[in-house]
């Protein structure tokens, strides 16, 4: 997960309550005409927690659930029930079910965490990575294991790395680690991204890829190697990896790659695009066959999510970037993947997108999926906007902060509505339903509809 700042802002202003409230009117009644169906409703659950709406901008980077508790990290300093106030340092668990009561549990981490995870069904102790200095008065940097119950550090894992932690998951005993750092827990040899041993923090030899390079193109800013983010399979033996490098494994690989975690030492997979990874040149007039992998040239690490099918057949991206580079103002219908959603296949060779679907010019963060519905988040205003941007062309439909696509067409089929704000950053799909996390930008607080929804929405089954 990424590092501030953030993002390129671009028309992010909130959405007026009323606003919102005849959007979504004017959407459902759309979709209902169509016989349109999703997988969770349209109506937020009431009373969970949310960040304060007043201040500096604050923001919940990832949701998480461990047996009958969700944990929120991010950054912020307060968080609100109903009438009730909790002094938070980025870092708080309320119970997953209503009246979603916040715990007692105060970590009291001193900077940003980005990610968190737990190793397999243990919920006794939970890792962060982050930006941060100390957990709980005790010295830690950029990585962490915390107790659940008393909310101190676990001093017996290592937690001292170089630079800023992104993203964790876990996998069999192995702590999935990446971000900016070149030494983590004192190991260099595995930059960028590392397994962890879960009990010591130390680098196990699991993931060696040699991760290397970074985007350079005519006018790009500069920009460095990084691990972003990471999603494991629902077979979780498959782990997509973005970020920002050219070559993985030994292997040519830029904005995105697919782990095999089901050997003895993780590996790079044939799977790759050439829409994305440059292996076949830009289109132009003596190279017909090319495509238009690159986009603005400040927005040059765009695919920062992406999601599985349940069968695991197929991999879902969301991206940021604008435009394509180069392209003229006014040049549509849209090409290429920056500012879309779009579905791929997931086997392990080059592949072709099966759909794509453009926002318009503005950025998703954020996707998770069903059998029934593909969800993507972020700060769009519309869907299916490929003659539009920054303006709704023909045929772009209102989908503001959220939005719920076909798995098989890619048409938008769930449109409760959100402030947009900066962006969801992270959705989690659960047994109950939908969990979105996002920020509370010019006071955002709107969702399906209702307020009170700051940083933490949920659209139960």
């Amino acid at each position: 997960m990424p590092n501030a700042p953030r993002r390129v802002l671009r028309n992010v202003a909130a959405i007026t309550t009323v606003g919102a409230l005849f959007l979504a009117l004017v959407a459902q009644t759309s979709l209902a005409s169509a016989g349109a169906t999703a997988s969770v409703s349209t109506h937020p659950a009431v009373g969970t927690p949310q960040l304060a709406t007043t201040g500096t901008p604050e923001q919940i980077r990832q949701l998480v659930e461990c047996g009958s508790t969700m944990y929120a990290v991010g950054t912020f300093t307060k968080i609100n029930q109903g009438k009730l106030n909790f002094t938070r340092n980025n870092i708080f668990s309320f119970k997953a079910s209503a009246p979603y009561t916040v715990t007692a549990w105060n970590p009291d981490v001193s900077g940003k965490v980005n990610s968190i995870t737990f190793n397999g069904t243990d919920c006794s102790h939970a890792y962060i990575g982050g930006a941060f200095h100390t957990v709980h008065g005790s010295p830690a940097t950029d990585i962490a294991e915390i107790d659940t119950t008393t909310g101190t550090l676990v001093s017996s894992f290592g937690h001292t790395a170089n630079g800023q932690v992104e993203t964790l998951r876990s996998f069999r005993g192995h702590i999935l680690v990446g971000g900016y750092y070149t030494l983590i827990n004192g190991s260099s040899t595995d930059k960028y991204m590392t397994s962890l041993n879960a009990s010591t923090g130390k680098d196990d030899g699991f993931i060696h890829l040699n991760i290397s390079g970074n985007y350079r193109y005519p006018g790009s800013r500069p920009n460095s190697t990084k691990v972003y983010n990471q999603t494991l399979s629902y077979s979780g033996t498959l782990d997509l990896v973005m970020g920002d490098f050219t070559s993985v494994g030994g292997q040519k690989r830029q904005q995105i790659f697919m782990l095999n975690l089901a050997t003895a030492h993780a590996g790079v997979t044939g799977w790759t695009s050439p829409q994305w990874d440059g292996s076949k040149g830009l289109r132009s007039k003596s190279n017909p066959h090319g495509y238009p992998y690159e986009c603005a040239v400040n927005e040059t690490f765009y695919i920062q999510a992406a999601s599985w099918s349940p069968d695991d057949s197929t991999v879902y991206i969301g991206t940021t970037g604008l435009k394509p580079n180069g392209t003229p103002a006014g040049s549509y219908p849209r090409t290429g993947l920056c500012d879309a959603a779009a579905a791929f296949p997931s086997s392990q060779k080059p592949v072709l997108d099966k759909w794509i679907n453009y926002t318009g010019c503005d950025s998703l963060f954020s996707t998770v999926a069903s059998s029934t519905t593909v969800y993507f988040a972020g700060h769009e205003r519309w869907s299916e906007n490929p003659r539009g941007c920054n303006f709704a062309g023909p045929g772009a439909i209102s989908a503001p902060g959220i939005e719920g696509v076909s798995p098989s067409t890619g048409h938008l089929i769930y449109n409760p509505t959100r402030a947009r704000g900066l962006g969801a950053d992270d959705l989690l799909l659960t047994s109950a339903g939908l969990w979105i996390a996002s920020d509370n930008f010019k006071g955002s607080a709107m969702c399906g509809g209702l307020l009170n929804h700051a940083g933490i929405c949920f659209f139960p089954n």
